[in-house]
């Protein structure tokens, strides 16, 4: 193994960007520190400022498009693009502990969860209000810290479930499988 290399990651701990994040430092042998930079800017910022080696965020997804917040931010700073890596993601409904499908009101998550799974919205919660996040896994801890009410769901990994205490309502609710997200992997312009 190699020395330990700070990731910063787009997300925070039970994210996409986490998990990509972890199966890239498998595949490149190495022993990742990873920091929690919560979008792609935040990324690329920790990058510029030399807080972090590498970063990685999502700038695709096969059903639900590009990630404009990532490329938004690609605009703002330079890089070099070092490697791809695409990653399975399955979106999942989640709920304070106890609560039930038919007490949700409103639906929080990034605007790229809900494009890749609206046809489980329009069939499924067409009664809920859905609310856009910077973050599926800040959304999940948002949830669990009690700044939403129990009548709120977020979409989110299953692995946020885990991490920030919450009950899967719903497994792989997007509308197609595999849905598959390209995440890059960048590094410092010298």
């Amino acid at each position: 193994m190699t020395d330990k290399i700070i990731i910063g990651v787009s997300g925070l701990a039970g994210s996409f960007s986490e998990e990509a994040a972890l199966r890239y430092a498998e595949c490149a042998n190495m022993t990742p520190h990873l920091a929690y930079l919560i979008d792609m800017e935040g990324v690329l910022s920790a990058l510029v400022q030399k807080k972090i080696d590498i970063g990685i965020f999502p700038v695709v997804n096969i059903y639900g498009g590009l990630v404009k917040p990532a490329f938004e931010a690609m605009g703002n700073h330079l890089f070099v693009p070092v490697d791809e890596l695409w990653l399975e993601v399955k979106q999942c409904l989640l709920a304070l502990p106890g609560t039930t499908l038919k007490q949700i009101k409103k639906i929080v998550s990034h605007p790229q969860a809900f494009a890749q799974c609206k046809n489980y919205l329009k069939n499924e919660m067409s009664y809920a209000e859905l609310i856009p996040w910077i973050d599926t896994a800040k959304a999940a801890k948002d949830l669990s810290d009690g700044n939403f009410s129990n009548m709120t769901a977020v979409i989110a990994p299953e692995r946020s479930a885990k991490v920030y205490h919450l009950e899967v309502l719903a497994k792989n609710i997007q509308d197609n499988n595999p849905n598959l997200t390209a995440f890059i992997i960048i590094k410092r312009h010298e």
